[in-house]
């Protein structure tokens, strides 16, 4: 479907959130590997059962000046050690049944062992996601913001 962000993420979906942030002694390799293991599972063993699809995201160090409002900060103290873990469900009921499998858990374990932060997972109703337009439609959508908008 044009336009849709997430391909087949129902407009009343669950989108949770995981914040990482490793404990001293293990690095980004040991993150990627643990949770592509868990990534593995929940996509073999929940695609028909909910899940719609995630990512993860390494917070890379660089703080926006153009979009922050808390000073001008040059640097995130996390970088290199904060990440994200999002996933896209179709109800919150069908994330809760997935932790709770067998084959989840031991996985989820691995992946908490290296939190410094123990793991709190937070569930977000989704209000609003979209694509970028393509060059022809932001040309076009340039043109009728200059022609119409007051």
């Amino acid at each position: 479907m044009a336009g849709q962000l997430i391909h087949n993420f129902p407009h009343d979906g669950v989108v949770t959130i995981n914040r990482v942030i490793l404990k001293a002694g293990y690095s980004i390799d040991d993150l990627q590997e643990r949770v592509a293991m868990l990534c593995e599972n929940v996509k073999t063993f929940h695609s028909d059962t909910g899940f719609v699809g995630g990512f993860v995201a390494l917070n890379s160090g660089q703080i926006s000046n153009e979009g922050s409002t808390v000073g001008q900060a040059v640097e995130s103290p996390l970088a290199q050690r904060e990440a994200l873990i999002v996933t896209f469900w179709r109800s919150f009921e069908e994330h809760e049944r997935s932790h709770r499998s067998e084959t989840f858990q031991p996985l989820f374990r691995e992946v908490l062992a290296l939190c410094e932060n123990g793991n709190e997972e937070i569930a977000y109703e989704m209000l609003w996601s979209g694509a970028a337009y393509s060059a022809q439609e932001a040309l076009a959508a340039q043109e009728a913001k200059r022609l119409y908008a007051h």
